[in-house]
């Protein structure tokens, strides 16, 4: 009954990757074929590198080089958004594990309620509140909603609370170091594998945040990549063999959606692989307390 059992878990296995793998498979290899041997030609056959060249021509294109404004603004926002997360979550972590003061776990289970809470739902709030401080459609209305990240917050807390040593920050305190300087020179550089955990997940987060920016941004020039895209899709023709791909008055088809979304990745992809070994500690970090 053995080999039965593990060839049905192998089956199931197969079968799951195949689902995943396969739709990447087939966004990577897109760019290499023209829209009309997109449609008509195997999923997964090999076009050439000259159409990935005349697909990135055609998007670079669009709109007097608009898909490059949607990666600058996306970096834009992202990295500072994250610069401003950073500054404000891992001190406020520090204070809430290892702080003793009026409040504490109040902030604290304030902090894991709007964790658990869908971002959608407050978006309408922080609309009306942008609207009052006539920031709406501002690089501001953007950044100040996206360095707002509780689970920044409680990354750090968790670090802190489980694996700083006390007697490191008595030392120092003995040592004559107020609170500020325990904390920079102590407690700050220990903690770079969650630094680097919260700056990835928060740079993940702003960079994949679509919902608000497409409320809050009205002109084209201001998107996010997230939203551009979107903008791009609604432009993307339907197939017409009749007319080569729906006309020539559009000149963005399938293939260069398909490599507007693979480059969109190539960020977020450098991102987790420049910060993988303090992801991997930052992970873990917290799991023994020492």
């Amino acid at each position: 009954m053995r080999i039965p059992a593990h060839a049905l878990r192998l089956l199931i296995l197969a079968v799951f990757a195949l689902f995943f793998v396969v739709p990447i498979l087939w966004l990577i290899l897109a760019p290499t074929k023209t829209d009309g041997a997109l449609v008509t030609s195997s999923p997964l056959s090999f076009g050439s590198f000259h159409n990935v060249w005349v697909a990135w021509k055609h998007l670079d294109a669009y709109s007097s080089h608009l898909y490059r404004r949607w990666i600058a603004n996306s970096l834009l926002y992202s990295l500072s958004a994250t610069a401003i997360t950073l500054v404000v979550s891992i001190p406020a972590g520090y204070g809430l594990a290892l702080g003793k003061f009026p409040g504490r776990k109040l902030i604290l289970g304030l902090t894991l309620v709007v964790m658990i809470m869908p971002a959608a739902a407050l978006v309408l709030p922080i609309f009306l509140e942008l609207n009052a401080l006539h920031l709406i459609g501002s690089v501001f209305s953007v950044i100040l909603p996206f360095s707002f990240f509780p689970f920044g917050v409680y990354l750090a807390y968790i670090y802190y609370a489980t694996s700083m040593p006390p007697e490191l920050l008595d030392a120092a305190r003995v040592d004559g170091c107020d609170e500020w300087l325990t904390f920079r020179r102590v407690a700050l550089p220990l903690a770079k594998p969650v630094v680097a955990l919260v700056f990835f997940f928060s740079f993940v987060s702003n960079w994949n945040n679509f919902f608000l920016p497409y409320v809050l941004l009205a002109n084209s020039n201001q998107y996010p990549i997230t939203v551009g895209l979107s903008d791009l899709l609604s432009s993307t023709p339907s197939f017409n063999p009749a007319v080569g791909g729906g006309g020539q008055s559009v000149n963005i088809f399938r293939p260069e959606l398909a490599l507007a979304t693979l480059l969109a990745v190539i960020p977020v992809a450098i991102v987790f692989l420049v910060s993988q070994r303090a992801l991997v500690r930052g992970t873990l970090g917290g799991a023994v307390k020492q």
